[in-house]
């Protein structure tokens, strides 16, 4: 059997409002409880299980999507602050790779990333 993610464990401050939030801002289908979790199931057959902790850590996040996905989330995201690069420096987005990508900060503080080509 290949080795495959089968799911990730999200700390948040508000594990409901986290999962709305992802799943909003990406176009996927409306978050689902399994326990104490709140889950968002990305295509590839990965899920996100949110779970509410006191202080979570910052982590990382990407996502790889198609342009017509990018463009989606970028209007979602109209109003509120874009980088260009993970360490929130330059306003906007990045042209790497033949691709587009951005970064933004989910209300739990994870650093998140969309990116059209992957990295080589």
């Amino acid at each position: 059997m290949a080795v495959e993610l089968n799911h990730t464990i999200v700390n948040s401050t508000d594990a409901d409002a986290e999962a709305r939030f992802v799943a909003d801002v990406l176009g996927l289908p409306e978050p689902t409880r399994f326990g104490p979790f709140t889950v968002v199931e990305v295509a590839n057959g990965v899920s996100l299980d949110f779970m509410t902790a006191a202080s979570p850590a910052s982590q990382h996040y990407a996502f790889l999507i198609s342009e017509a996905e990018f463009d989606g989330v970028a209007a979602r995201l109209a109003g509120r602050d874009t980088w260009a690069d993970p360490g929130h420096r330059t306003p906007g987005q990045n042209a790497h790779n033949g691709g587009r990508g951005m970064y933004f900060d989910s209300p739990s503080g994870h650093n998140l990333e969309v990116l059209t080509t992957p990295y080589a």
